[in-house]
């Protein structure tokens, strides 16, 4: 059993989510590798309580990335931070030569990111991903095998999208990720947009040019002193664009709403094909629709109750329903035995830098299409 020893910079929600997927390890089967969570950094050491209390394996508790990343026995590190952040702390972990499972959208910015592929490519060596969990549901997953397998037949048009109602209560507290100086002009895009991308950039459904409708719907929120403060971000984005598919092109809608209500992280990829049409959505987590087709036959939606059945093997029968702590877990195991094995090793790998670049160049011709009211071309074809 091969042991990757990890360090956590940002100990909040997301980190505490890698490490409980961690403690679940012994959940999977048939694996030759696992993390052990040895260091974390935090400029808010009141984080540090729980992890103290769950991981006896961490002997580095820090405020200082710098010396969490000096440590040898740090092989890789998951750093999950403001999105202002990401440009030179990601630049400090590969320049350290430890491996990297960063958070999206892998830069503020575009330039960031830039900054980012670039120390990368000086660094080969080190391997480096951005995180994407919902793509590991078996439904999905059955969604990526037909595109691969081209049964689709010709796409008739692709939706991808990722909403939540969490910001819907105008009387909460404005956080970082309303702010332009932290979370970037991308806004809800930036925070939700690449778990809408990861499954049509990795199946080369690449967007050509995008006509993008951007809504700030709550202008201004409670601040620490409870005095109203200027939401500056973006609430919801719907980006329309015209995706290739081979030598066909097909309309691509990406969906990211953090005002939707009712939504409690619901994410859902619907693809309609002349072959075949298949929809899948966090709500029903087991259930995917499908409908075969036929020229002059029969058009019926089938209703299937997909079993548990990961990439990765686990102790929990077919029986049972996959969630998304199950999501979490599969994402981190597709970059443990990458990072371990190979690329070969793995069916469906966490996102790519090459794919958070593509990524950027969508998010920022949505920008541009906002500011003029009009389609932006999208390079997405070349590097």
């Amino acid at each position: 059993m091969k042991v990757i020893r990890f360090g956590i910079i940002g100990c909040g929600l997301m980190g505490r989510e890698f490490a409980s997927a961690a403690a679940r390890w012994c959940h999977l089967l048939d694996l030759n590798v696992r993390p052990e969570i040895v260091a974390i950094c935090d400029k808010n050491p009141e984080l540090f309580g729980w992890y103290k209390k769950n991981f006896p394996s961490i002997t580095c508790y820090t405020s200082e990335h710098p010396e969490l990343l000096a440590r040898p026995d740090v092989d890789a590190v998951y750093c999950a931070v403001p999105h202002n952040l990401h440009a030179s702390l990601y630049e400090d972990i590969i320049v350290a030569g430890k491996h990297l499972l960063g958070e999206k959208p892998f830069g503020i910015d575009r330039e960031a990111n830039a900054r980012i592929l670039k120390v990368i490519q000086d660094h080969p060596k080190v391997f480096v991903r951005c995180s994407s969990e919902f793509p590991y549901f078996p439904a999905v997953q059955r969604i990526v095998q037909a595109a691969k397998a081209k049964k689709f037949g010709t796409i008739l048009d692709v939706e991808c999208g990722f909403h939540h109602s969490s910001d819907m209560d105008p009387n909460k507290p404005i956080n970082w990720k309303r702010m332009v100086k932290f979370n970037g002009e991308y806004g809800c895009m930036g925070d939700l947009g690449m778990h809408t991308l990861h499954v049509p950039l990795r199946l080369g459904w690449l967007p050509r040019d995008v006509r993008a409708v951007l809504s700030k719907v709550i202008l201004q929120r409670p601040g620490k002193d409870g005095k109203p403060e200027a939401c500056e971000t973006w609430d919801n984005a719907i980006l329309l664009c015209n995706a290739r598919d081979g030598n066909a092109t097909f309309p691509l809608t990406i969906s990211t709403k953090r005002l939707s209500p009712g939504d409690a992280n619901t994410w859902f990829l619907n693809v309609r094909g002349t072959k075949l049409s298949m929809e899948f959505n966090t709500r029903n987590p087991k259930t995917l629709r499908s409908m075969d087709y036929t020229p002059g036959g029969e058009q019926a939606w089938r209703v299937e109750d997909v079993a548990y059945t990961p990439l990765f093997k686990t102790i929990t029968g077919s029986i049972f329903e996959f969630g998304f702590t199950d999501s979490i877990l599969q994402m981190w195991a597709a970059f443990c035995v990458e990072l371990s094995e190979g690329s070969g090793a793995v069916g469906f790998g966490c996102v790519t830098p090459e794919e958070t670049r593509l990524s950027h160049r969508v998010f920022t011709a949505a920008l541009e299409s906002q500011r003029k009211n009009q389609v932006v071309q999208v390079n997405t074809l070349d590097s």
